[in-house]
């Protein structure tokens, strides 16, 4: 008798009535699930059609390398990656555009490990999509020229094979691995995720027409140890519950001091913490734009903090996710030791970013200088006007792309906006549903 095919597990279909019990961001989370469930299918096809290529271009008869023969050594690796056109640091397994896929793609191609499951890799980290990294962190077991014994000898780092340079002859060049640190032998354990002291993000954005000022009283109030639940995206369906996090520096800074007071002037967020929530810098810039902007008080922050008075979060955008930037990441391991860098290698990646900078400067420089030209017709224009309503209207919107969503035409202030739902209601609702999946 032929085997009949396995059962598909069916879908269960909400209902017209539960959609519209839903609240706004609830109902755009499903929206976007299922946008993604798509694109997962078309990624997964696409991904076994290029599996299947692949190993049928490598042939059958490839040597094997024997990892049983290679002495290990722990390090660090320090790497700078630009996440505008990536799907998020994380593999994942509807593409090909993370950076671990083109991270551990360089690893075992070179033959640095043999596979994931045994490199003993962290990640100091996880970066969603579009978000850059200027110092990312991982951990990880690496093929060494070197015995364990002779890994202490000064002399076997000089000799080391040259990790960055391997890598980074496989890597795309929007990511490279610019410096490596190595782990005593005394620390097997040593973690770039768990002994991570702490991490430096930078959110990038125009002068424009905010209040700085403003901004700047609104950083001072989220320093400390305190619970953000209104602050980021609460992601209980992966077992997050609690919310408390500390902020140890948070201020608004000028990339340039000699370049502060035009509306094209550059400054970013800079803030420091032990440790960071699902979105959290993202929802907080977007709540310091809507203090710069005038529609919000900063002392909305300490409001938003207080979850007895505030229990639940009010709907409102985060940040657009590009200027967003891992700047640094701080460990207590580099008192004793320093990061090893190859001065060709770190020449090379300098002559990269030059190029990459000049690209990008030219098409910037080249806006610029149409905005100068349409603001002078549009300035012209004001000044025939008896009304003079184009003086009344001065176009002034760089920051307006950086928060995601519609601009509503009639403001709503955030304490008096519909609400998501509470941190318990979220508990309980996964823990029904666990039970459902496991009857």
């Amino acid at each position: 008798m032929a085997k009949l095919p396995p059962k598909q597990k069916k879908t269960k279909s909400v209902s017209r009535e539960e959609l519209l019990n839903l609240d706004k961001n609830d109902l755009v989370d499903k929206i976007m699930q299922l946008e993604a469930h798509n694109l997962q299918l078309k990624n997964i096809i696409s991904k076994k059609n290029n599996d299947a290529e692949q190993i049928s271009s490598a042939g059958v008869n490839k040597k094997q390398f024997d990892f049983k023969k290679c002495h290990l050594r722990r390090v660090l690796l320090r790497i700078v990656y630009f996440g505008w056109n990536y799907q998020g640091l994380a593999v994942q397994e509807d593409t090909t555009q993370t950076i671990e896929h083109h991270l551990f793609h360089a690893l075992t191609k070179s033959c640095l490990i043999e596979s994931r499951e045994t490199s003993q890799y962290h990640r100091c980290g996880r970066t969603d999509k579009g978000v850059s990294a200027f110092g990312q962190v991982i951990s990880i077991s690496l093929r060494s020229k070197h015995s364990t014994d002779q890994q202490n000898i000064p002399e076997s780092i000089s000799s080391e094979l040259p990790y960055c340079k391997t890598l980074n002859r496989l890597l795309p060049k929007d990511i490279r691995v610019v410096a490596w640190m190595p782990i005593p032998d005394d620390r097997p354990d040593y973690s770039a995720r768990f002994d991570c002291k702490k991490r430096q993000y930078k959110y990038y954005f125009p002068r424009s027409n905010l209040d700085l000022a403003k901004m700047k009283e609104a950083c001072s109030y989220i320093i400390g140890s305190k619970d953000f639940r209104n602050l980021c995206k609460m992601d209980v369906g992966n077992g997050v519950t609690e919310f408390y996090r500390e902020i140890f520096n948070a201020n608004i800074i000028p990339i340039d001091n000699n370049d502060k007071d035009q509306p094209t002037s550059m400054y970013c967020l800079q803030i420091e913490g032990n440790a960071f929530l699902w979105h959290q810098i993202r929802c907080i810039m977007g709540l310091l734009l809507l203090i710069g902007e005038g529609n919000e008080e900063p002392d909305v922050i300490n409001k938003l903090l207080d979850i007895e008075n505030n229990p639940r979060k009010p709907q409102y955008n985060m940040a657009l996710d590009i200027p967003l930037n891992l700047f640094h990441c701080s460990y207590e391991l580099e008192n004793s030791s320093q990061w090893i860098y190859d001065v060709n290698e770190l020449k090379s990646v300098i002559t990269i970013l030059q190029a990459d900078w000049t690209i990008h400067s030219i098409k910037s420089t080249m806006i610029r200088d149409t905005l100068n030209q349409l603001e002078f017709e549009y300035n012209r224009l004001g000044n025939k006007e008896e009304n003079n309503i184009y003086q009344k209207d001065k176009v002034l919107s760089y920051t307006d792309c950086l928060l995601q969503g519609v601009k509503p035409k009639v403001y709503v202030p955030l304490l008096k906006r519909e609400t998501c739902t509470s941190l318990e209601e979220k508990i309980d609702y996964y823990t029904k549903k666990r039970k459902l999946n496991s009857a």
